[in-house]
Order: structure tokens, then C-alpha cells, then sequence
């Protein structure tokens, strides 16, 4: 059968021509008749934003939280932790010296470290204290840069200790306070070892941000350290015999020079994944002395595993909730095919192709999926450039502590936009509301014109 339109239809109906383009845009706006399809398309429209949206902020906190994490502790922690072997490291000024001339080390520090039991004003907590001296610990700008009350000038000289704000609030301290600390490895005695207790005057108060440090960690100067550890060796002085054991304490310090010693030492490189190379470089470098090397993947390998089988886990799930979306594409693309057969009869008798009839409900899905792709993209990257602020603003109105950083290490809720990991969530969207729109324009095609317009 031939239609006098056929002619002049066809020659208008290119591929994404004008005619289905407008097609497709009619389809989009509903007729009174046609309300409740286009509810069905807005809910599937809001569903792809929602979850483009969703994907976007969880991704963007999961990237914040690891990156601020990997900051916070490479910030205080060393890429390399090095050991001394064979020897006492008493010469760990030397050591380090030798370790910031390596190619791709940016510096290196040294430090005195052991556990106690610290106790303030009634509240008692176990704690880890770290012997550094003023020079090493400007080197860690995280540090330095964390003194909330206090300051780190004269460290050296101040007899006192530094300690996180947590820490003050449990022991019930503030500036200027004495915190006594006691060690179990003391001073021998006939009936066996004592505790060493000793009190010292809080000079800084720090907020670094991390639980942990903040919680856990005390500093104090690296000799008022070597000196309560007992991390120190006496040397004969040059000239001098051996003393006899009934040798005066006054004798043994005119004869031997005290030799304060380091736990370890920290180097700090400029590519913390460039582990491999730089541990073999530090291992062959002839001018430093044999040391154990411990990296910061080794370390926290567990803890940054267990971060990327979540980060996957959670794109693979959240990735459902466009899935689902897709799905809605599907229904309500068949249920407009369905209210459209008579419409795709008289476009197929007029001389549109199957083809033509594919791509204007293809277009028409498309389109949702488009448009809830972008309204999402744009929904999440508001959310997650703000989501401290969101954060905040929902907890103070409910009065629930969301984000608690005794379980998250953090004090804030962090944030990264990671722009590839947009584009991945963006492509995916629209190559699943695309894969969604084949079926329902392949069942239109396959109308017969003849079937649809016998009954009308």
C-alpha cells in the first residue's frame, strides 16, 4: 500500500531529525489524560538524580576521609619508621644527618618513645609519650602548627610536657597543670623493680584534629625523656680507668660523660608511594648505619585494605539505586508506548521508518535519565562541597551526634570531589538510562499500523 505522505515524510526524517526531536519533546509533556505516566517519568527522573547524587557525596566523603586520614598520620609519622640494629642508637643525630642526604628524602627525625600511665586531677589513662627536641619538631609543620594553648619556644629548656586536648579534657588538666606519669620499668631494688613516677607541668595543649593523637599522645624534650626511660649509656671519659663498684656518685660523673640514646627515627620522602625504590636506596646507602625499615603501607596496611574494599563495595551498591532508576526508564517508557500506539500507527503510515519510531521514544528515555543525571551531579556536588556544614547543622538540630569522631578518628566530616570519579558515576547514569530506553523502542518499532488503528 502506498501513502501520498510516505514521500515527504521521508525526506524530513533523518536520524535525530528535527520531526523526532519534537516528537520525543511532545511525549515529554503530559496531556491531563497522560498525568499519571508523566508522574511515573518525574519519580524516575527525581530516582537517577537521587541516586547520581547519592553516589557522588558517599564517594566524596570516602575519598576525604582516607585523604584526610593519610594526612594526619604521614603528617606525624614517618613514610619510613627506622630501628637501630647491632648497636645502641647513640648516634642517631649522625643518622639522621646521613638519611636527609639520600636522593628523595625530604628530612628525617629522631625521637624517644614509651608507654605510661598518665593521671591528672583524680583520672587516670594510659598514654604514649615521645621524646623530641625543638628542632624536630618544627620539621613536623602538623605539629607546630597544632598548639592551641602554649607555645613551643624554649622547648628544650621548659621541663614540662605537651599534650593533645582530649587528653587534657580526661585527665582534667589545663595549661600549667602537673601530670604525673609512671613507668613500670624503674629502678631496680633488692626486692625487685619500682615504678617510676615523676610529675611534670603541662606547657602546650594541641589539636591536631585525630582522635588518636589527640587522645593518646604526650611529647616532652628529648633528654628530660632519655632521662625517665633511662635511654642513656656513660662513657668513660677519654684518660679514664674503670672505677671500682664502691665508686661515689660524685666519682662516676667526673669519670664518665652521660650518651643519651634514640628508639628511632623517622624519614619522611618526597613520594610516599615511591616506597619500593627509596627503602632500597636507604638500605645501600654506605654512609648510614644498619637500620630496620618499616614503611607506612606496612603499618597501615590493614586499616587503608579495609577503606578500598569499602570504597568499591559502596560505589558497587549505591550504583543499585540508578540501576533500579534505569528500570523505571523501562516501565514508563512501555506504558507511554502503550498509550501511544495509535500515535506510532499514523506516524508509520505517514512514512516514518521503525527506525525513526526507535529513536524518538529512545530520545524521550534518554532524556529523563539525562535530566535526573544532571540534577543529581548538581545536587551532589552541593551536598559535598558542604558537608561539614550539613553535618553540623543536623546534629545540633537533632541533638545526635552524627559523624562521632571517637569512631571516625576525625573531628570533622571531610570532603573530596574526586573529578574522575564524577565522570565514572555521570557516564554510568546516562549508559544505564540510555541501555533502558532499548527495549520499550524496540517493542514501539514493532507495531503494526494495521493492528493499532482497526479498533479506533
Amino acid at each position: 500500500m502506498t501513502d501520498l505522505g510516505q514521500p515527504a515524510l521521508n525526506k524530513g526524517t533523518k536520524p535525530f531529525s528535527r520531526f523526532e526531536w519534537m516528537i520525543a519533546g511532545r511525549y515529554l509533556r503530559a496531556r491531563r489524560k497522560e498525568a499519571f505516566i508523566s508522574v511515573i517519568a518525574s519519580l524516575t527522573m527525581v530516582g537517577v538524580a537521587i541516586g547520581v547524587a547519592t553516589l557522588i557525596v558517599v564517594m566524596s566523603v570516602m575519598n576525604g576521609f582516607r585523604g584526610e586520614l593519610l594526612t594526619k598520620i604521614l603528617g606525624l609519622n614517618g613514610h619510613f619508621t627506622a630501628y637501630p640494629i647491632e648497636r645502641e642508637f647513640t648516634d642517631y643525630k649522625e643518622t639522621v644527618a646521613s638519611l636527609q642526604n639520600i636522593p628523595g628524602v625530604s628530612f628525617a627525625t629522631y625521637f624517644v618513645e614509651g608507654q605510661v600511665l598518665a593521671s591528672g586531677r583524680g583520672s587516670s589513662t594510659g598514654a604514649t609519650v615521645r621524646g623530641m627536641d625543638e628542632e624536630n619538631i618544627k620539621k613536623l609543620k602538623l605539629l607546630y602548627g597544632a598548639a592551641s594553648q602554649g607555645g613551643w619556644d624554649s622547648w628544650d629548656t621548659s621541663g614540662g610536657i605537651a599534650i593533645g586536648y582530649r587528653l587534657a579534657q580526661t585527665l582534667g588538666v589545663s595549661l600549667g597543670d602537673q601530670v604525673q606519669i609512671i613507668n613500670p620499668d624503674g629502678a631496680m631494688t633488692p626486692f625487685g623493680s619500682t615504678p617510676q613516677i615523676r610529675s611534670y607541668p603541662v606547657t602546650v595543649i594541641f589539636d591536631l584534629g585525630m582522635v588518636e593523637f589527640d587522645s593518646f599522645f604526650m611529647y616532652m624534650p628529648i633528654e628530660t625523656a632519655q632521662d625517665y626511660f633511662k635511654l642513656y649509656k656513660d662513657v668513660l671519659k677519654p684518660g679514664q680507668k674503670p672505677l671500682d663498684p664502691m665508686a661515689t656518685d660524685a666519682q662516676i660523673d667526673a669519670a664518665y660523660d652521660r650518651v643519651g640514646q634514640a628508639s628511632a627515627a623517622e624519614v619522611f620522602i618526597d613520594d610516599p608511594d615511591n616506597t619500593t625504590v627509596m627503602r632500597q636506596r636507604i638500605e645501600t646507602d654506605p654512609n648510614t648505619r644498619p637500620l630496620i625499615l618499616t614503611d607506612w603501607q606496612q603499618r597501615n596496611e590493614t586499616f587503608f585494605s579495609a577503606l578500598q574494599v569499602e570504597r568499591v563495595v559502596m560505589f558497587t551498591i549505591l550504583s543499585m539505586i540508578i540501576l533500579v532508576a534505569a528500570f523505571n526508564i523501562i516501565s514508563s517508557l512501555i506504558m507511554l508506548v502503550k498509550d501511544k500506539s495509535s500515535d506510532i500507527a499514523v506516524l508509520r503510515t505517514m512514512g516514518a521508518t521503525r527506525g525513526s519510531i526507535m529513536r524518538i521514544f529512545s530520545i524521550t528515555g534518554t532524556t529523563i535519565g539525562f535530566i535526573g543525571t544532571i540534577a543529581g551531579l548538581l545536587l551532589g556536588l552541593l551536598v559535598a562541597s558542604n558537608a561539614e556544614a550539613i553535618r553540623a547543622f543536623v546534629s545540633n538540630t537533632l541533638g545526635v551526634a552524627i559523624f562521632p569522631p571517637e569512631v571516625f578518628f576525625l573531628s570533622s566530616l571531610p570532603s573530596k570531589t574526586d573529578p574522575l570519579e564524577v565522570t565514572v558515576v555521570v557516564g554510568l547514569a546516562l549508559g544505564l538510562s540510555f541501555l533502558a530506553t532499548l527495549y520499550p523502542a524496540w517493542r514501539a518499532a514493532q507495531y503494526d499500523p494495521v493492528e493499532a488503528l482497526r479498533y479506533e
